[in-house]
């Protein structure tokens, strides 16, 4: 299906493609490696990092990583930068660039979608791909609406047609605000993920990735972030899908992952592909009151502990919070998190906490981090006094009924109990998930 007109030339062409991979496989940042591939046979340049953004991870309808992707193409102009490889060759980046002819253009978009088309999976539940292209800007509300609510396909649609957007989709429509959104991203304190391909022959084998030598690039590169978890031992870089992808290495700096890749002991790599991303950017995160986090949203709420906690069964650990506007949230600290049911276990009433997470369709408000900003005191559990004349511990005459010295049986009421005050298992401070429980948005904090 075709909407609205092609670009009319007036600058570089923004491409953002979504939707293409299904629950069974297939992989959208694979289907725009397809599209570099296909830009190069074209005589069109990629202009910049192309993006792999992540958008609302609470989406029910999203099939795995909720991703989308979107690259900038024109004429090239200025130093070109290597940022992958298809087929042995290169994939060349330059900093800025001319327009494409229109002409020129529109046969490349025309060829993109064919391309975008054989490289999904099509026909399987779940899967809508769209391409959108535009030679202007989309608003970055776009971006923010989709990395932190629900979005409906009307709204998207009224704003591609006002900007002349090219629009192609295959299904329903759902694919056009991703694709939208990737576009629509200002690129806000980014990180890079370089992401190595498996060839074809070997998709929905078993993946061989050298643990060792993930960990050892971790410790030799302290710019690469979430590529292993130090508590659990598990690498974090290969995915447990029948998807393309071998491994991805996720850095603070471009340069980090290109320069630890070739160090990663591994099966053949087929293609790899240095992508802008959104990750580790918390951006899913605003500060909200607790009343204003709705369903399927996100957000970080400032409040005091109203409820002990209380262990479900699994390792959960339920508390409750009241906000400043006295607004209750019920949190819920799932037990693969490792650290945060740990602390959460530790709350009292009173305690003044910041948290952050999200809600599916109910009112449970999943945790991804907690920061402890004011504690009560804590007070060990009542023991005995000592007696002032013997010095020897007093001993219980039972339940309520005091305490009495064995040696000159001098008696003393209940309320004589002596309670110390206790240093709080954890201390004021911010608390993450163990990195192999964190999402890929999740806020970059220390790995254990």
């Amino acid at each position: 299906m075709v909407r609205g007109l092609p670009p009319r030339g007036r600058g570089t062409i923004w491409v953002g493609i979504d939707d293409t991979d299904s629950p069974l496989g297939g992989c959208t940042t694979w289907v725009l490696s397809e599209l570099l591939d296909e830009a190069r046979a074209a005589g069109v340049d990629l202009i910049g990092e192309p993006r792999l953004v992540r958008l609302n991870p609470n989406i029910p309808w999203k099939t795995r990583g909720n991703a989308a992707l979107a690259a900038r193409f024109g004429v090239g102009r200025g130093r070109r930068r290597r940022v992958g490889e298809i087929g042995g060759t290169p994939v060349w980046s330059y900093p800025t660039g001319r327009r494409v002819d229109p002409g020129a253009a529109v046969d490349w978009l025309n060829r993109a979608w064919v391309r975008l088309l054989a490289a999904s999976r099509t026909g399987e539940s779940g899967t809508d791909p769209a391409l959108v292209a535009t030679d202007r800007p989309l608003p970055a509300s776009l971006y923010w609406n989709a990395v932190r609510d629900v979005v409906e396909v009307p709204d998207v649609r009224r704003i591609l047609e006002a900007h002349g957007a090219f629009v192609r989709t295959s299904g329903s429509d759902r694919g056009i605000v991703g694709a939208s959104a990737a576009i629509a991203w200002r690129e806000s304190h980014p990180t890079w993920e370089l992401i190595a391909y498996r060839t074809p022959e070997r998709w929905g084998r078993p993946r061989l990735v050298d643990g060792d030598s993930v960990r050892r690039a971790m410790s030799e590169n302290p710019d690469l972030f979430l590529c292993a978890d130090p508590r659990t031992r598990r690498v974090l870089v290969a995915p447990h899908t029948p998807c393309p992808i071998l491994f991805g290495l996720r850095g603070t700096r471009p340069g980090a992952p290109l320069a630890s890749a070739p160090t990663i002991r591994s099966e053949p790599v087929d293609r790899w592909v240095l992508f802008r991303t959104n990750q580790g950017s918390g951006d899913h995160l605003k500060v909200r009151a607790a009343r204003d986090v709705s369903a399927f949203g996100s957000g970080i709420v400032r409040g005091t502990v109203a409820s002990l906690p209380v262990t479900l069964p699994g390792g959960h650990v339920r508390f409750g919070v009241v906000d400043t506007a006295g607004a209750a949230l019920l949190c819920l600290a799932f037990e693969p998190t490792k650290t945060l049911p740990r602390v959460a276990r530790t709350l009292l009433p009173g305690d003044r906490v910041r948290v952050w997470g999200s809600r599916a369709s109910g009112p449970t408000f999943r945790l991804e981090g907690i920061e402890l900003l004011r504690l009560e005191a804590r007070r060990s559990s009542p023991h005995p006094p000592k007696c002032t004349a013997c010095r020897r511990t007093s001993r219980s005459l039972g339940h309520l009924r005091g305490y009495r010295c064995p040696d000159c049986r001098r008696k003393w009421p209940p309320e004589a109990a002596v309670r110390t005050v206790t240093a709080p298992s954890f201390g004021v401070g911010v608390y993450h998930p163990t990195p192999s429980a964190r999402r890929h948005l999740a806020l970059r904090g220390p790995e254990p």
